[in-house]
């Protein structure tokens, strides 16, 4: 995992970069982000196109193009590094595309009520507002 940014109460962000993060947090958290990250990572290394040249050379480019092309897939966890909610976010400059962000927390349950400000925080670094009524796909009423 790799860090992305500190969030209040002592919080933390990290970005979910390879399958076995993303198993091991649908395991934590009860939700299916490992479904997600597999479509997306199948999908963004599908779109690669390898600049011409030699055979051997041609995949040089494909883990750095994957990791541009698909959405971000984030945890947050507390001091003790216990997963407390998961993101999915398109990368800068995609808005407008298909991805939606999301943000749920355990079992799909909502993670605004305890864990609203962290999630402010991660909106901030990124530029971008995750309010509630568009990133919680689970909302009642």
């Amino acid at each position: 995992m790799q860090f992305i940014c500190d969030a209040p109460g002592q919080k933390t962000w990290f970005r979910i970069e390879t399958e076995a993060e993303a198993a091991r947090e649908s395991e934590l958290m009860r939700h299916a982000v490992e479904k997600h990250f597999q479509q997306a990572h199948e999908e963004a290394s599908q779109s690669y196109r390898p600049a011409p040249g030699p055979i051997f050379e041609q995949d040089i480019g494909r883990g750095a193009h994957i990791q541009r092309t698909m959405p971000l897939f984030l945890t947050l966890r507390d001091g003790e590094g216990n997963a407390l909610a998961t993101a999915m976010l398109p990368q800068a400059g995609q808005q407008g595309t298909s991805v939606t962000p999301i943000v749920v927390g355990p079992a799909n349950s909502d993670p605004y009520p305890a864990h609203g400000d962290a999630i402010e925080a991660l909106g901030r670094h990124f530029g971008r507002t995750l309010d509630r009524a568009r990133c919680y796909p689970y909302r009642r009423g």
